[in-house]
């Protein structure tokens, strides 16, 4: 069967919504999260705030230094959860089965509702419907959407990535492997800040150099070596996930004495984010939410979490975010039995705003 694969992309969801809820938010650099006043974190930044370096995860007072004329906003979840199903209801309504990646993208496969004799074909007839979609998010939601068009979910995300806001891309089977050269590695599926930094110490900074590499990659990055060489040739056979089981990964220890001293703690949720960011890599996933579990003496447990709009794998985010949430909710006012760290909503991370060279 011909493939044909969207990727929706919501642009700058949280403080989309925001700005379009707030008018004297728009054209603002809007940081959703915990006023620079208080003890908190970035959840999500507007466009004109990421041009500051904004980012996910980031302490508030760090956002205020970076972007001075930030104008804050406490995170509104469950508004944003509602606008989502909003969203997703107009994107299931195309016709196509969607796999829902987070709280703002998800993958639609037309596949099954595109008759054409070749792959080409096949992509270039869904422009008209990827204008569609788009319009009606505009017009009924007030918010833009980014949309990428190829024929499986690697291209698709890339051709999203190319071109925000607001955007639409068409990568057909005739022109991808041009349109991949110029692209830096890190636009690849897969190849994080260690892949990346390991290709490029051998001279690979390019999918062209990829293209072009006549050895073994397996030398360079493992058994991703074979993967890495499909996705440089635009190649991907990932079918969309439909299943509903919630994805989490997570790790608690139990202490031998209860405690609530702090080096303890703090090295306890240093380890089990490190554990986590590991495991976090090598499924190549990042993580929305972020939760604490804590037990007490009398076995009273407790959780609390966090979600940002970008996904997080690296275990300086994850331990911050750990440590704001005991402080946030004062759970260490007594001593601990148990002391548990844990990420929830996986999904590929997103990949960087991308360039052509």
């Amino acid at each position: 069967m011909i493939r044909v694969i969207f990727h929706l992309d919501m642009d700058a969801f949280y403080a989309s919504v925001e700005q379009r809820d707030n008018p004297a938010l728009r054209g603002q650099p809007v940081i959703v999260g915990a006023p620079p006043t208080q003890r908190g974190v970035v959840c999500a930044a507007s466009y004109e705030a990421r041009k500051f370096g904004v980012h996910s995860a980031m302490p508030s007072v760090t956002a205020r230094r970076l972007c001075p004329k930030g104008m804050f906003v406490r995170p509104r979840m469950d508004l944003y959860r509602e606008e989502s199903q909003h969203i997703m209801r107009i994107a299931a309504a195309t016709g196509a089965v969607v796999e829902q990646m987070s709280i703002d993208e998800a993958y639609l496969d037309l596949s099954a509702i595109c008759a054409a004799e070749d792959a080409d074909t096949a992509l270039r007839s869904t422009l008209p419907l990827a204008r569609q979609l788009k319009q009606r998010i505009q017009s009924e939601r007030q918010l833009t959407a980014t949309i990428g068009i190829a024929a499986n979910k690697l291209l698709a995300k890339i051709a999203s990535d190319h071109q925000k806001p607001d955007g639409l891309t068409l990568i057909t089977e005739a022109d991808k492997i041009q349109f991949l050269r110029p692209l830096p590695v890190r636009a690849l599926y897969g190849v994080g800040k260690v892949t990346e930094q390991a290709l490029n110490q051998a001279g690979l900074r390019t999918v062209g150099d990829l293209q072009d590499h006549a050895g073994d990659l397996r030398a360079l990055v493992g058994s991703f070596g074979p993967r890495l060489k499909q996705f440089a040739f635009g190649q991907d056979d990932r079918p969309l996930e439909l299943g509903d089981d919630i994805k989490s990964i997570s790790g608690e220890e139990t202490f031998l004495q209860d405690t609530e001293d702090r080096k303890v703690l703090r090295t306890c949720l240093r380890e089990q984010a490190a554990d986590i960011s590991g495991r976090l890599k090598r499924r190549r996933l990042g993580a929305h939410t972020v939760q604490v579990k804590v037990r007490y003496g009398d076995f009273t447990t407790l959780t609390r979490q966090i979600t940002v709009e970008e996904p997080l794998s690296d275990a300086g985010d994850i331990y911050r975010l750990g440590c704001f949430l005991l402080g946030r909710e004062k759970l260490v006012s007594r001593p601990l039995r148990l002391l548990g760290l844990g990420v929830a909503t996986l999904r590929e991370p997103a990949g960087e705003q991308l360039v052509l060279l």
